[in-house]
């Protein structure tokens, strides 16, 4: 394994069956969506030299696993976390609350928060005790590049779920960290990360 962050991560069969499930309880777009996260996250993981590819995958496609339970907001995130948890999977667990937060506030979600006064609080501590490392930072900026028809640039994606979900206070710095985040990877790649992907 590359780099010197240990991911508790099922197999690709594993995921694969863990999405497919998904998709039956809750079919849509959704499903596409991660697989063409997972799809991003690998191809830019392989021109990282501290990035495990096959781990990037399966944490992009399972990102939005808490979908399975059904059509909810801000839920799905927590919705996410508790299914990989008890399913002994912590660092996709991890990722599940992370990927849609580059900016560290539930606030900053784009759509409804349907999780309770405790909820939200634990989704708030969460993201308040740890330090994002570049498997957070990777799948929050695949999740923003990725239509279930395939990668995007982050701009047209960002506003798509603006006119879908709506426009808080927080949607600029959120969306200035998004940008950071394709700075960051075009510097880590060592180039356009679009032309990678055949944006």
């Amino acid at each position: 394994m590359k780099g010197n962050v240990i991911m508790k991560v099922p197999t690709i069969e594993q995921a694969e069956s863990f999405l497919l499930e998904a998709g039956e309880l809750n079919p849509g777009p959704w499903v596409l969506h991660n697989r063409v996260a997972g799809i991003c996250a690998k191809t830019i993981a392989e021109q990282c030299n501290d990035i495990d590819s096959n781990e990037a995958q399966i944490l992009g496609m399972l990102h939005d696993i808490g979908r399975r339970c059904g059509a909810t907001d801000m839920k799905h995130i927590l919705d996410g976390y508790n299914y990989m948890m008890e399913q002994g999977f912590e660092n996709n667990a991890r990722i599940c609350l992370t990927h849609s937060f580059p900016y560290k506030d539930v606030k900053a979600y784009n759509g409804q928060n349907d999780c309770n006064e405790l909820e939200t609080k634990f989704i708030q501590d969460f993201l308040n005790n740890i330090e994002y490392n570049d498997y957070d930072r990777l799948i929050q900026l695949c999740d923003a590049i990725s239509f279930p028809t395939g990668a995007t640039f982050i701009e047209k994606r960002l506003v798509d779920v603006v006119l879908r979900r709506g426009f808080n206070d927080l949607t600029v710095p959120k969306w200035k960290a998004f940008l950071e985040l394709k700075t960051y990877f075009d510097k880590k790649t060592g180039q356009d990360i679009y032309k990678l992907l055949n944006v």
